[in-house]
């Protein structure tokens, strides 16, 4: 056992229907609890993982990531196919890589972007993995809309009351809509996302596509800062992370990804 463990990033990714979201829950099952307990049996020593953000219970997740100090010796490949085999089949490990030993899979991401998945037409295939929402929408001044959250802006009327942040200011960098297989996806990327962030700005935007709300309404929504204001938090089952950037910087071997069959 070596004084210093080595650092490696984990890119994951999960079906969330099962889990009470990413983090560690004293009552409920986080996807982090299990992927730990899985790596501490594994690696036969006590693991703990540190994710790149957390999601909400039933979010899904295309592209995660998490740091873990490892001080055992591992052939990587072997670990990768060894931890998907005991892992449940609704998560599995992409690929790991070894990083510096202050890269930090939290702080150091500059770009997360999640996306939104509406189905219109009720299709029991979808169940769990698109809201459906069957009222007509006017999709362009959707994106007229979200154009405004476009920029550094404050997001206090978009985020959970409780949350313990010190700031409610994100840079976000894509915010648009489209059509894609037969379904109504809203796109969005920034810095950071707050609690509950997009789940209450596409409830606000489908406010506007429905008519509910005008665009310039939308736009004092924003000014605001006041959660009450804006629409409703959509369910989770739509709602997927869908990607996470970091710098070159950090990155000391290359990725090592799971061998396709």
């Amino acid at each position: 056992m070596t004084s210093n463990p080595n650092r490696y990033f984990f890119e994951i990714a999960y079906n969330g229907s099962s889990y009470h979201g990413w983090q560690n829950q004293a009552n409920a099952i986080g996807v982090q609890q299990v992927v730990e307990n899985a790596l501490s049996k594994l690696l036969r020593e006590k693991i703990a993982i540190v994710g790149s953000g957390r999601t909400d219970a039933g979010v899904h997740c295309i592209q995660q990531f998490f740091h873990v100090d490892i001080k055992s010796e591992f052939e990587p490949q072997f670990l990768l196919v060894r931890l998907n085999s005991f892992l449940p089949k609704d998560i599995s490990i992409q690929a790991l890589q070894k990083v510096k030993s202050e890269a930090h899979a939290r702080y150091d991401a500059f770009e997360r972007s999640y996306e939104y998945k509406i189905t219109k037409v009720k299709n029991p295939f979808l169940a769990g993995y698109a809201y459906y929402f069957f009222q007509d929408v006017d999709m362009p001044l959707m994106n007229k809309a979200a154009s405004l959250l476009v920029g550094t802006h404050d997001f206090e009327c978009f985020s959970k009351v409780k949350t313990d942040v010190n700031n409610f200011s994100c840079n976000i960098k894509l915010a648009k809509w489209n059509q894609k297989s037969g379904l109504l996806v809203f796109n969005i990327s920034a810095n950071r996302f707050l609690r509950g962030m997009v789940r209450a700005i596409v409830g606000t935007l489908l406010d506007v596509g429905t008519g509910k709300i005008s665009v310039v309404e939308f736009e004092k929504i924003m000014a605001g800062k006041d959660r009450k204001k804006a629409g409703m938090n959509v369910p989770p089952e739509g709602l997927y992370l869908k990607e996470v950037k970091y710098p070159k910087s950090i990155v000391i071997n290359q990725r090592l990804s799971v061998k396709k069959g």
